[in-house]
C-alpha cells in the first residue's frame, strides 16, 4: 500500500483532534482546522476539506451526523460518541436548554422527556408594542398557542429549536451532564417562570404545577420575582407564577406574597384555548376547570 503524507500524519491528526476542547463539529471548523495545520501535517495543497474528512471518516473515529429539519439541514461531525444535548447545543451560537427539558435537568419530574427544547433568542427589538387592555389579552388565550414545527428527529428523540424574546441570556447557567459534558440551561427561577408562559413545551398544566412542588428546596422565590421583573413581559404572567406558587402548597405565604404584590390590572389566563374554567379572584386568573 502506498504510503501518503496524510497517513503519515494520521497520529499527529487524531493526537490534535483528541486534545480539542469540543467534541462537535461543524464542516467550517474542520475546513479551520486543516487550514491551520496543514502546514505541520506537511499536507499538499491539493487535500481538499472534503478530501481530509473523507479520510477522518474511514480512519479515526470521526463520525458525520445528520439533523433533518423542516427548512433546513443541519450536518455536524462528531468525535466519537457525544450525548444528544452536546451535539444539540452545536446547532444555533449561544442558544440553551429550556421548559420540559430545563425541568428534566433540575429534576423537576419523574418523566423522561422525548422532546429536548433548545432556545436560540430573536435579536432585540427597537420598538416593543406595550399598549395592553383587556380585550387584546381575552383575544389572545381564547386561540390556540402557536406550537414551534422546527423540529428534527434524533435516534429515538425529537430536538425542537424556539427562537424565544431576546432576554440577553437571562437567567442561564451552565451544569455538568451525566457524562461530564457542559450543558447551558435555564436555572430553575427561570425555568418556572418559561414552563409558566408556555405550558405547552412542558407537558401540561399539570406538569408544571408538579414542578413548582419539586423545585420547593432548589427556587429562590426573591430571584424568581426580581427576574420576572428582568425580563419585563407585556402579558401579566406573573399571576400565573403566582397561582401555581400558591396551588402548589408546599410554599410559605411570606413568598408567595413576594409576586402577589406586583399590579394586576387584568384578568389572565393559565392557558390558551379553555373550554371549561374557573377563575381565582385573588389573581385575577382563569384556569381550567378541575385543575
Amino acid at each position: 500500500m502506498r504510503v501518503t503524507r496524510i497517513n503519515i500524519a494520521k497520529a499527529d491528526i487524531i493526537s490534535l483532534f483528541e486534545g480539542l476542547p469540543k467534541r462537535v463539529h461543524k464542516h467550517s471548523d474542520i475546513r479551520q482546522t486543516l487550514s491551520d495545520n496543514r502546514g505541520f501535517w506537511r499536507l499538499a495543497m491539493s487535500t481538499t476539506v472534503d478530501a481530509f474528512i473523507s479520510f477522518l471518516l474511514d480512519e479515526t473515529k470521526l463520525k458525520k451526523l445528520r439533523l433533518d429539519f423542516p427548512h433546513r439541514t443541519e450536518i455536524r461531525y462528531t468525535w466519537g460518541d457525544v450525548s444528544t444535548y452536546e451535539l444539540a447545543l452545536s446547532l444555533r451560537p449561544n442558544c440553551y436548554y429550556t421548559h420540559y427539558t430545563a425541568v428534566y435537568l433540575h429534576e423537576l419530574t419523574d418523566q423522561v422527556p422525548k422532546t429536548i427544547y433548545l432556545n436560540h433568542e430573536q435579536p432585540p427589538k427597537r420598538h416593543r408594542d406595550s399598549d395592553l387592555d383587556q380585550a387584546r389579552i381575552d383575544m389572545a388565550f381564547r386561540r390556540p398557542v402557536r406550537i414551534s414545527k422546527n423540529i428534527a428527529g434524533y435516534d429515538d428523540q425529537r430536538i425542537c429549536l424556539l427562537n424565544g424574546m431576546h432576554t440577553g441570556g437571562t437567567g442561564v447557567v451552565e451544569i455538568r451532564g451525566r457524562v461530564g459534558e457542559t450543558i447551558r440551561v435555564t436555572n430553575v427561577e427561570r425555568t418556572l417562570i418559561d414552563i409558566t408562559v408556555r405550558p405547552v413545551y412542558a407537558g401540561g398544566v399539570f406538569e408544571v404545577l408538579k414542578a413548582y412542588r419539586l423545585a420547593k428546596d432548589k427556587v429562590s422565590v426573591n430571584k424568581l420575582a426580581a427576574t420576572l421583573v428582568k425580563l419585563n413581559y407585556i402579558y401579566p404572567y406573573h399571576q400565573a407564577v403566582g397561582f401555581y406558587l400558591e396551588k402548589a402548597g408546599v410554599y410559605k405565604q411570606s413568598l408567595i406574597d413576594l409576586v402577589h404584590r406586583f399590579e394586576k390590572k387584568f384578568d389572565f389566563y393559565l392557558v390558551h384555548n379553555m373550554k371549561d374554567v374557573d377563575y381565582s379572584k385573588q389573581w385575577r386568573l382563569f384556569f381550567p376547570k378541575g385543575f
